[in-house]
């Protein structure tokens, strides 16, 4: 009971603690005197900076973030930069790399990535290191004859830097009193790089800090980058170098946590991987490394909690097909949502329901009829969690609210997210799912504030900055869409819809250079795209000489577009009207260069091919037309084209060409367009007769001019 109280008064933003949670009267008690009483402290100088370590043990035992611990630890740390006596004197340096690196985590909990870098280059800074990735001659199989380019860490200490006095900056933890790193064992991928020249990228013997230093910037890289190869490969090279230095238990727990999270995709990787995990779960249990061994460093290591470790472990065997063991590991942390989800994916849907229903005979929590209501999709149990957390469980409203989202009921929706995000406005998920149901509902105004927290709380959320330019052009703020969507492609550079959608709103707010751009990219995507509007408007306002949104003509610019019409109709070829296009963006015929006049007509022939490829075309009248329209331009074209031609050989196939297309098509309308009792062309295509039949005698009376010359 007194320990259900004290999870209960550690509770914040309606967001629970962990259950297991060992000894949380010691957290209670840190809480009282660091946080409540923190003032009554002010003169110890590093109350503000304890306090903030408390927070961030605080956070890291809740569900979801909590605003109320951001806010203070935004205190703490502004306190602790203002007590510039903390870190004064030379031999302070390691306190500041300290302080630095907790901010960074900090920072990066709460989304906050742009100054958790900050941070962590401060940190980098003080310490002098130079820190680059680099390539280096090596081998990486046991069968490799030749020494190939290998990505390695190349850590480097500047000459100035004084080492920190011993007393200051912890020693090094004896290597029995560390966790075991585990040998690759594999018939084929050696257990480490092996350099041609180990002594040119030798790491200095570096101290405690400096490891935390490059832990820190190894999980800054992770955080802001996404789940590629080559960000794993750029992973394993600062684990690499990590690992090459065992010292402190922190450290090496930190480091090996994060290389099997990676390893754990790897065929060739997973049997350490799960091995790895296995003895980390199993580190906490040893009596040998000792308490004040493992605190070294720890603050600002982020290290992961047992029970996380002991989660990926049962994720791992759940991975491995090991799901009776996975599902011990869940009950015996009592993860209930991994249990469920367990039992949900093994096809067992009724277990999930009774492990439920048995553990809320034993206790009735908010959680638990969460879960509940989860596996059965029935409110009811959702209103029974809202009702039992006295209205303060925003875990109840948001698992009500997705109900209600799955089930295409957005307004009920909207409601149920409002009511979490009230409770606690650190929800990114809820959130984005809030503005997908406002969209949904064409409440634009609420989807753009939606939209607007996610990427605050996110800002590399590269799909809410793309739902953001979404409202905000359905609210006709085109310039606002058109700036979302610069950041969502700066979050995500290979999403082609982004792209597409940042096509649109250039070519709409007039940002024509950057439409081409996108133009470009959308074709390095999908080989075969095509948008005929969009061009079309790109080539009237370079022909027009249109006004950009910088006020600046489109003129300009005439040769970037021929350059991009030469790219799609080297994919397109079978489009008449981007050939015609093309020719307008030549001057369809009509300037005094020989040469455009040429590809004008050039343009217009293939354009004309195209039309009288496609199908039924003779029968339709109106389409009839269009094409007769089309061969009277070609004709008049060609005419210019001739009297631009030198040659008389090539002058006459030109004339030629452009009569004989003429006639076929005079002699099909004569046939198929003819009034059968009196004989005669239909009215209404009877004008486009004679004037192709007026064209065919000045085009053949033009030849018979130019033999006369040869």
């Amino acid at each position: 009971m007194l320990h259900a109280a004290i999870l209960k008064m550690l509770v914040l933003d309606g967001e629970s603690v962990y259950t297991l949670t060992s000894h949380p009267i010691l957290l209670l008690i840190a809480r009282i005197i660091l946080v409540n009483s923190r003032h009554k402290l002010a003169s110890l100088q590093t109350v503000f900076w304890w306090t903030l370590r408390c927070v961030n043990i605080h956070q890291q035992l809740l569900e979801e973030r909590s605003p109320e611990l951001f806010s203070l630890a935004q205190t703490c740390m502004k306190q602790v930069t203002e007590a510039e006596s903390v870190f004064t004197g030379d031999e302070s340096w390691h306190l500041a790399v300290q302080f630095h690196l907790e901010c960074a985590y900090t920072f990066l909990y709460y989304y906050e990535y742009r100054k958790a870098k900050q941070c962590f280059s401060m940190a980098k800074d003080i310490t002098k290191l130079q820190i680059n990735l680099t390539g280096a001659l090596g081998k990486r199989t046991r069968f490799q004859e030749k020494y190939v380019a290998q990505l390695i860490l190349d850590v480097q200490r500047t000459d100035e830097f004084l080492l920190p006095h011993s007393e200051l900056s912890p020693s090094p933890t004896p290597l029995e009193n560390l966790t075991m790193n585990y040998d690759l064992n594999d018939d084929t991928l050696l257990n480490e790089i092996k350099l041609a020249d180990a002594d040119q990228y030798q790491v200095p013997d570096l101290c405690a800090e400096e490891l935390a230093v490059i832990l820190g910037i190894c999980i800054d890289l992770q955080k802001n980058n996404p789940v590629h190869k080559l960000t794993e490969e750029e992973l394993l090279a600062f684990t690499s170098c990590l690992l090459s230095q065992p010292k402190f238990w922190a450290i090496q727990t930190s480091a090996l946590f994060l290389r099997t999270k990676i390893e754990k995709g790897s065929t060739r990787r997973m049997e350490r991987a799960m091995k790895q995990t296995q003895a980390l779960a199993d580190q906490f249990e040893n009596v040998n490394t000792s308490v004040s061994e493992r605190m070294k460093i720890f603050y600002c290591c982020q290290v992961p909690p047992h029970w996380a470790i002991q989660r990926q472990l049962a994720s791992l065997l759940f991975e491995l097909g090991c799901v009776s063991s996975a599902l011990q590991i869940f009950e015996e942390l009592e993860m209930w949502k991994d249990a469920v989800i367990c039992y949900e994916r093994a096809g067992q849907h009724g277990k999930a329901e009774e492990i439920l229903r048995r553990e809320l005979e034993k206790k009735e929590t908010p959680g638990l009829y969460c879960l509940l209501g989860d596996v059965l999709k029935d409110h009811q149990y959702y209103d029974k969690a809202w009702e039992l957390s006295r209205h303060r469980s925003a875990r109840a409203q948001r698992s009500k609210g997705l109900l209600h989202l799955r089930n295409r009921e957005f307004r009920e929706c909207v409601e149920c997210f409002e009511r979490s995000v009230q409770i606690n406005p650190m929800q990114l998920g809820v959130w984005f799912s809030l503005g997908c149901a406002y969209i949904a509902l064409e409440g634009y105004e609420g989807a753009a504030k939606a939209f607007q927290r996610c990427v605050t709380l996110e800002p590399d959320n590269a799909e809410s900055w793309n739902n953001l330019s979404t409202a905000y052009i359905r609210l006709k703020q085109k310039i606002k869409a058109f700036r979302t969507l610069q950041e969502a492609l700066k979050c995500n550079y290979e999403h082609w819809q982004i792209w597409e959608n940042y096509l649109l709103t250039s070519t709409d707010v007039g940002e024509f250079s950057e439409a081409i751009k996108a133009y470009h990219r959308l074709m390095d995507l999908r080989e075969k795209y095509k948008d005929t509007q969009v061009l079309a408007i790109l080539v009237r306002a370079v022909v027009d000489g249109m006004a950009d949104r910088a006020g600046e003509v489109a003129s300009g610019l005439k040769g970037k577009l021929q350059e991009l019409f030469g790219r799609v109709t080297s994919r397109v070829t079978n489009d008449g009207e981007i050939w015609r296009l093309y020719a307008q963006l030549y001057g369809n015929g009509q300037n005094d260069s020989g040469e455009d006049v040429e590809k004008s007509l050039q343009y217009l022939t293939k354009a004309h091919k195209c039309e009288i490829q496609s199908s039924d075309w003779e029968k339709d009248v109106s389409s009839f037309k269009e094409v007769v329209k089309g061969a009277i331009e070609i004709a008049r074209v060609a005419i210019k084209c001739s009297k631009n031609k030198s040659n008389h050989q090539e002058a006459l196939q030109i004339l030629s060409s452009a009569r004989l297309n003429l006639r076929g098509l005079s002699s099909k309308a004569k046939q198929l367009f003819v009034d059968v009792t009196s004989n005669e062309v239909h009215s209404e295509i009877a004008d486009e007769v004679t004037t192709m039949d007026n064209m065919i005698a000045e085009l053949q009376e033009l030849s018979n001019q130019l033999r006369d010359q040869c």
